[in-house]
């Protein structure tokens, strides 16, 4: 099982909790970005939304999210350890659920508590990303904190002027407020969203979401890089990154239902649904292990593309639709969930695989049934129409025990097991001290008929009438309070054949969900049967699992709990934010405590990075789990399975598997340099795509090739060593382009020659893995793009000799292009895929070690170690880190010693994709990636057709997929 690592922290000075107008309570948030991460975004995400309603997530690219609503902030900490768990749940506002503390000493009464905190993670394709929002917290005693891993703290803000609450009889009074003239200027935290990515989670990006209310819901859509965020007030913004930057945010579009708060908030569905088959991760064909589901979007436009929006529930009963058409006009609609309105404290929203939408709802008390609707959306006349019917109904089983209904009056977490699975939706009944779980499913059943109407109608007879009708499938016994409960969102079927499938492959990952109770502790349970899987405790004092719960010390006040909880895709992360408000990120094994052996575990390991690949999903939650000797397994297993697909397949993955084989080296110091290969290949493959795409046809309806197939075809065929011999095979005339942007491609066609130099003159060591571009030396594909690189530069040059490579060298006379086409021809030809490969000769080794008296090697300016968090990590130690602190890291000790892959404080900084310097102190503004830490200018110094088309390709995301975040400029 996993071993406890405690830190230490009180919570914040207690201050009296605030009523929010409107609400009746105040509330606090933050929002943590970025990714598939990946984000990423995350970017890392989706978005859980508190206040008076359940909360839902939304997805992450890769980013994770949050809003903060209160009087003032606590310290807010990030952690780090063996386990995580995914989403957070909220309860209505003032009456039903739950409430929070009251003063030391103090309990807290149903419905008068504070707002509880969201925690939403961001899994989309750009990178991961996190977004949070903290309800106001009432006094407690500071406890110590045993969180392991990873920790960050928001620093102390200013003090701010609150309103204090009713004192309550029999409580000693407390301390006058101090005056409205003489308290500063009230700063509202409620509107506040903050954003941070999961690589550099000290870096916080906050925007003033300007909602009139406190924020209720946050929601991530699929890819991570929009939000949505709704207030108290109805009113709903849709969120953009502004220059598709991480940290730079602006809200164009959104909705209003004026004055009723929102407590359910989801984008409608795309139609894209994935399965995994856990019994099938041994086939050689990804299209084997994971299949598409058939699924209808909730909406399509002509074509059947599929429409976007947001659905949004309110605490009145009403549910909102917004569409979004491509001309960028926003259709709304309202309508009532029935004719006879009632109160939703408690809201939850899912959607059927034949395009319709299904919500739940509950007014907070466990004496009342939890209903649920199904909506249709629609478009008629250019109008956004709703349509809804009511679907059957249920109540609680802990409720049909008079006894146990008085115990547990209140319903407090109303969440379907999955946004695409409408079938199945758990419940949470709570009382002050207890609470009891049940998972339901809804199930076709047949409705007997008397035999006297089958006589009348025979029909009948034959074929049995069916009705829907919900049916428990699982409940616990009286637990201790529960706090939260986070679901997990990896795909896998939950039909009985493939849960004992599962259970015999001993994979685990997405079978449990989690649940935070009062006490401290959290439990990964399993999502059907809620038998206990694992058992992590938040406390400083380890517990062994197998401890009754009535054995367990009792603490002299409230414990530290988590409030929100959010899981990431593969259910291998969790981050929660705590009673204190401390930010925290853990770690589940893929275990869940069992045994494995190391095989097994890599197997699991490199399925789940296969998921990631196919799907786009950032894969920085896996990361955790890989130690330093599994990096080189699994990059050979990842390859091997690469390579086993279809070359269709293969060219869409290309780029995606080498970033993913590049995150996987940085985890290891002897694999480290290999990182700076898959870096260099990433930009070879995109340079050479680039400069092929700008060659046209000399007459446009002759080729069935293009001229850049054409020119990889003859450069494959004539094994030619002179350059020039080349050149007679290809059509000149297609390569004829003009002046000004052959000029302003020169950095490009500079560093291919300087590569070309580099790899050459590095031969005579290529026994030498430790140094950057060893792994090129035997790379067929490669260097075979960079011969044609090498032809397309030489007719270049002669059309304009100022774009060629600038070389220095001994001799005047000497034809460094030929020099350097010769050379790469032979070690090409060595390692050819067409022929058999062999070792560099001992001539062509002489040659190359004769390079540096010919030539001036040049000293390539590597992409520098990321200074991200991942690679960082030690196993089992937590780590404390502050936002708004960049913390010292402890580094490789091998990457120490390698020059060029560390940065000292004033070297030049080198633009990666214009391949410019920047100086030590750049002027310009720039961003850099989340993942790979590659770093280029905002704005385009040049404005040549040819150079747009090369910036294009990165505006939205790096060279490795990662999301891009603007960075401040260097003071000198």
């Amino acid at each position: 099982m996993y071993a406890n690592y405690p830190g230490s922290g009180a919570g914040p000075e207690p201050l009296p909790s605030q009523k929010s107008p409107g609400s009746g309570r105040a509330a606090r948030a933050t929002r943590w970005c970025g990714e598939d991460g990946g984000a990423r975004a995350g970017a890392l995400g989706r978005v859980q939304a508190p206040a008076r309603s359940s909360g839902r997530t939304g997805q992450f690219g890769g980013r994770w999210a949050g809003a903060r609503a209160a009087c003032r902030p606590p310290d807010g900490t990030w952690c780090h350890g063996e386990r995580a768990a995914g989403k957070a749940a909220t309860r209505g506002p003032g009456a039903g659920p739950v409430g929070s503390e009251g003063g030391p000493g103090e309990q807290g009464e149903l419905g008068t508590g504070g707002r509880p905190p969201c925690v939403s993670l961001a899994g989309g394709h750009n990178g991961p990303g996190l977004c949070l929002r903290v309800g106001e917290m009432a006094q407690e005693h500071p406890l110590p904190v045993g969180a392991p891993g990873l920790r960050l703290v928001l620093p102390q803000p200013h003090r701010l002027h609150h309103r204090p609450p009713q004192r309550r009889p029999g409580c000693a009074p407390r301390p006058a407020p101090i005056p409205c003239h003489q308290a500063p200027a009230p700063t509202d935290l409620t509107r506040m969203i903050h954003i941070l990515d999961t690589e550099h989670p000290w870096d916080v990006h906050s925007i003033n979401s300007e909602h009139s209310e406190a924020i209720t819901c946050l929601e991530w859509d699929q890819s991570g890089s929009r939000l949505l965020s709704a207030d108290a007030d109805g009113q709903i913004k849709c969120w953009s990154m502004a220059d598709h930057l991480a940290n730079s945010w602006e809200s164009h579009v959104g909705s209003l239902v004026e004055g009723d708060p929102i407590v359910a908030l989801s984008w409608l569905h795309n139609g894209v649904k994935l399965a995994l088959h856990v019994e099938k991760s041994g086939a050689s064909s990804f299209g084997e292990k994971f299949s598409r589901v058939k699924f209808s979007p909730s909406l399509t436009l002509f074509g059947g593309k599929p429409m976007e929006g947001w659905i949004a529930v309110t605490v009145s009963g009403l549910v909102t639709v917004s569409l979004l058409k491509p001309s960028g006009q926003v259709l709304t609609s309202t309508e009532s969930l029935c004719r006879l309105r009632g109160r939703a404290a408690l809201a939850d929203i899912a959607f059927t695989g034949g395009g319709n939408i299904v919500v739940a709802t509950a007014d907070g008390s466990s004496a009342s049934p939890v209903q649920f609707y199904k909506v249709c959306v629609s478009v008629v006349s250019e109008k956004c129409r709703i349509d809804t019917e009511i679907l059957p109904s249920l109540f609680m089983r802990c409720t049909t025990d008079l006894n146990r209904r008085d115990r547990l009056p209140a319903i407090t977490h109303l969440k379907f097991l999955a946004r695409d699975m409408s079938e199945q939706v758990l419940l949470c009944a709570s009382s002050q001290t207890s609470s009891v779980v049940e998972c339901w499913s809804l199930r076709k059943e047949g409705l007997p008929v008397n035999n006297i109407f089958q006589q009348l109608s025979p029909a009948v007879g034959d074929k049995q009438p069916m009705i829907l009708k919900w049916r428990i499938l699982s409940a616990t016994n009286d637990l201790d309070r529960v706090s939260a409960v986070a679901l997990p969102k990896l795909p896998i079927s939950l039909t009985n054949t493939d849960l004992k499938v599962a259970s015999d492959t001993q994979f685990y990952p997405g079978l449990g969900l989690a649940l935070a109770f009062h006490d401290g502790s959290v439990h990964i349970v399993h999502r059907l049967s809620l038998q206990t899987m694992a058992v992590f405790y938040s406390s400083a004092a380890p517990r062994s699992v197998d401890e009754p719960a009535i054995k367990r010390p009792r603490t002299t006040g409230p414990a530290i709990h988590f409030k929100a909880m959010q899981l990431s895709w593969t259910s291998l992360a969790l981050v929660g934010i705590d009673s204190h408000g401390r930010l925290s990120m853990l770690r589940i094994s893929p275990s869940m405590g069992h045994s494995l052996d190391v095989g097994l575990a890599l197997r699991h390991l490199l399925f789940l990075l296969e998921y990631c690949m196919v799907t786009g999903y950032d894969w920085w939650d896996i990361l955790l789990h890989v130690q330093p000797g599994m990096v080189q397994s699994l990059v050979e297993k990842l390859h091997e399975e690469y390579t086993r697909q279809k070359a269709e397949l293969q060219q869409v993955l290309s780029t995606r598997i080498l970033a993913m084989k590049a995150s996987l080296c940085k985890l290891s110091p002897c694999t480290v340099t290999r990182v700076c290969d898959y870096h260099a290949k990433l930009f070879l493959i995109a340079i050479s795509s680039t400069l092929k795409s700008l060659l046209r046809p000399h007459v446009l309806n002759t080729p069935d090739k293009s001229p850049g197939d054409r020119l990889t075809e003859i450069c494959a065929k004539i094994t030619d060593v002179d350059i020039d011999k080349v050149m007679i095979n290809l059509k000149t005339e297609e390569f004829v382009l003009d002046m000004n942007t052959l000029q302003a491609l020169q950095q490009l066609l500079q560093w291919v020659g300087d590569f070309v130099l580099y790899l050459l003159a590095s031969l005579p060591n290529q026994g030498s893995p430790l140094r950057p571009g060893h792994s090129f030396l035997r790379d067929g594909t490669s260097l075979g793009m960079l011969r044609e690189l090498m032809v397309v530069i030489r007719i270049w040059g002669l059309l304009k000799p100022s774009c060629l490579p600038v070389y220095t060298a001994t001799s005047d006379t000497q034809d460094s292009m030929s020099l350097l086409f010769r050379l790469l021809t032979k070690l090409w030809i060595c390692c050819r895929d067409e022929g058999p490969t062999s070792e560099p000769d001992e001539a062509l080794v002489d040659e190359c070690c004769l390079l540096p008296s010919q030539l001036l090697i040049p000293t390539l300016d590597w992409l520098p170690v990321s200074d991200g968090l991942v690679s960082r990590l030690q196993p089992k130690q937590p780590l404390r880190l502050h936002f708004g602190k960049t913390p010292a890291l402890p580094g490789s000790a091998t990457t120490l010693q390698l020059d060029g892959l560390i940065r000292a404080p004033g070297h030049p900084k080198t633009d990666h994709l214009r391949r410019l310097h920047l100086g030590a102190h750049p002027t310009e503004e720039c961003k850099a990636c989340t993942r790979c830490g590659c770093v280029t200018m905002l704005k385009s110094p040049n404005k040549t057709t040819a150079v747009k088309q090369w910036e294009q390709r990165w505006i939205k995301n790096c060279l490795c997929g990662g999301l891009w975040r603007r960075v401040p400029l260097s003071c000198p």
